[in-house]
């Protein structure tokens, strides 16, 4: 990991995955760019945009975006490592759902994620 893999001061691109909200998905748990703020959702969800995010921009460390975490992972040595604290919000709204969003999350949702 570089200095310039985080950028503290980008602020996430929103409270969703970016790339499910633009298709009507929906997802499991969030993952925050540490470089540019862009909100993915994680390899457990359909999509697994924050790697698609990763791979196509190079920006290899992540922050998990969920309430209560406060993890770092660099893509690039497959290992959880440690970070400043980011511009907040530091995670989703602790009130919205997880899978969410809610309104998109199939009755089967378990059964798709395997």
């Amino acid at each position: 990991m570089t200095a310039n893999d985080i950028d503290p001061t980008a602020p996430p691109s929103g409270t969703g995955c970016v790339d499910c909200d633009a298709v009507g998905g929906w997802w499991l748990h969030l993952r925050r760019c540490a470089e540019c703020g862009h909100i993915g959702c994680c390899d457990s969800s359909l999509a697994k945009h924050a790697t698609a995010h990763a791979t196509a921009s190079g920006h290899s460390v992540i922050r998990s975006f969920e309430p209560g975490e406060d993890w770092f992972f660099d893509y690039r040595t497959g290992e959880f490592t440690d970070g400043p604290t980011l511009a907040a919000p530091l995670s989703h709204p602790a009130d919205q759902s997880v899978p969410g969003p809610a309104t998109r999350v199939p009755a089967d949702w378990q059964t798709q994620l395997g």
